[in-house]
Formats: C-alpha cells, sequence, structure tokens
C-alpha cells in the first residue's frame, strides 16, 4: 500500500488526482492542512509519497510550491493534469432558499466568480480547503451554509449537490507533481523512459546570460513547455529560474544540461518523467 501525503481533505481535488495517478492501486492518503505539512510527513517518513499542486490554467503557478520542492530535496517522478469542475452543495433537508452563506478555498471562490455574481445574497467566506468545507457544514450542521468542492465530495460527507459545474471557465485544469524521496525515486519512475524534466537554477547578473541558456535547449532541440521567476530573498535582482522542458532524445537532453550547466549558477533537476495524462 502506498501512503499519500496532500494539502486537504479527503473528497478534495488532491484527493482525486491521486486515486486518478494511482488508479488500480491501494493507497492511504495523509490528509494535511497545509502544503508545509505535507513536505514535513515526507520528511518524517521517507516512504511517503506526496502529490501537490505546482499550476493551474487560470490562477498560475502556486509559487511557494516550487520553494518548497527546491528546498525539501524530493524528487518529481510524476505528473497529473486534472479538470477542475465545482459543485456547490448543502445539508441533505435544505434547498437553494435556505443557503445565506457559501464557503470554500479563495482559488475556488475565484474560479466560480460569475457564478456567485448571479447569487448575491450569498455571503462568500474564504476556508482552507473545498473538501473540508463541506466537512466543517457536515459535522457542525451548518444550516443556511453551502460548500463550494468537487461532486465527490458530496456523498462521503453526507451533502446534497444543488448544481454541478458551476466553475466560469470550462477549461480549467490544475497540474500536479508526484514526489518521493529520490532514493525511491527509480521504483516509482524509469528515467531513461521519460520525456519531461523539471530543472531550477540561477544565473550570473550578466548582459544575454539567460537568452544564451535557452539558445542551447534550442540547439539540442529540447522543447521549453514552461518558466518561472521566483526572487532570491536577500539578493536584490537576482532570481531563481524554473523551467519544464520536453524531449524526444533523452541522450540529446543530458547533453543539453551538460552544455547550460557552466552558464548557470546551483543548478539542480529536480525530476525526469513522463508527461501526465489529463483527465476529467
Amino acid at each position: 500500500m502506498k501512503r499519500i501525503a496532500i494539502q486537504g481533505q479527503v473528497g478534495s481535488f488532491h484527493d482525486v488526482a491521486s486515486h486518478r495517478y494511482f488508479e488500480g492501486e491501494e493507497i492511504e492518503l495523509i490528509c494535511c492542512d497545509t502544503f508545509e505539512d505535507v513536505f514535513a510527513e515526507m520528511k518524517k517518513d521517507n516512504n511517503v509519497i506526496a502529490l501537490v499542486a505546482i499550476e493551474n490554467t487560470i490562477a498560475g503557478s502556486l509559487l511557494h510550491n516550487y520553494e518548497l520542492l527546491r528546498e525539501s530535496g524530493m524528487q518529481i517522478v510524476g505528473e497529473h493534469k486534472l479538470r477542475i469542475s465545482h459543485s456547490i452543495m448543502c445539508l441533505p433537508d435544505e434547498d437553494w432558499n435556505d443557503i445565506t452563506e457559501v464557503n470554500s478555498h479563495p482559488v475556488a471562490l475565484m474560479q466560480c466568480r460569475d457564478f456567485l455574481k448571479k447569487h448575491p445574497s450569498m455571503k462568500v467566506v474564504e476556508a482552507d480547503d473545498t473538501a473540508g468545507s463541506a466537512k466543517m457544514i457536515s459535522e457542525g450542521q451548518m444550516r443556511g451554509h453551502a460548500a463550494i468542492c468537487s461532486k465527490f465530495a458530496a456523498p462521503l460527507y453526507n451533502m446534497k449537490v444543488l448544481e454541478e459545474s458551476i466553475e466560469t471557465n470550462k477549461h480549467n485544469f490544475t497540474r500536479f507533481l508526484v514526489l518521493c524521496d529520490p532514493w525511491q525515486a527509480e521504483e516509482l519512475s524509469m528515467p531513461n523512459q521519460s520525456n519531461k524534466a523539471s530543472i531550477v537554477f540561477s544565473l550570473p547578473h550578466n548582459e544575454g546570460s539567460l537568452s544564451q541558456v535557452l539558445s542551447i535547449f534550442s540547439f539540442y532541440k529540447i522543447n521549453l513547455t514552461k518558466i518561472q521567476s521566483l526572487p532570491i530573498i536577500g539578493r536584490e535582482w537576482e532570481y531563481m529560474f524554473y523551467i519544464d522542458v520536453m524531449y524526444e532524445d533523452y541522450t540529446r537532453y543530458h547533453q543539453a544540461i551538460d552544455a547550460v550547466r557552466p552558464l548557470t549558477k546551483q543548478l539542480k533537476v529536480l525530476g525526469e518523467y513522463k508527461e501526465g495524462k489529463s483527465t476529467i
């Protein structure tokens, strides 16, 4: 049995993504309040695997998670892209006319902004988790409250779905990374069968330093699919660059890494893995 640490409660999108990625396998979830707690669970037990959201097609990158990943020393061994569809749900014996307040994670509330505008009488209150909101309402029998979360949370917490697919954008996906201690990375992935890698590095404060790196990747036919810069605290106007690349030839990819390494500082390969599937 695999033990998977996630941020959020059972029924959350992290839960759904975990079961989709490890489909057919027996898993035990370790539900954490924060992403810091997720990484702490991995440090406490190096057998624990984590599944962590890293970016959303609407909300963008979860910047703090990049830093947590780099500082943790954990390795990326896979990814999964999950279609995010929100539902609004309430206690079983209540209906639309009873709802005065809606609770959910701030990102979920933002993704349902148009729906909420149509219901101005409902007070919008931010919470730590989507499924956690449903759990809180159910356990507290909080009458007049509704939760916005995955429809899969409804049967888990004995809630009634009032409406499904209330998100504004129907092409809303979240990308999750599968992380583990480096010692078990080979068991969970096969680097020589990979076609994607995540890398982090900093650069000397010289003119054209980034363009030189990008030119080398281009020369080796390495496709840059994402670049994210984060400031280095305490070093004004210096940045860490997090990049995702895709490749068809593993050898050429490694040749590219060897070629750019002398031009960078603190270059680290965060993981080599197969591009993740998208599911709904």
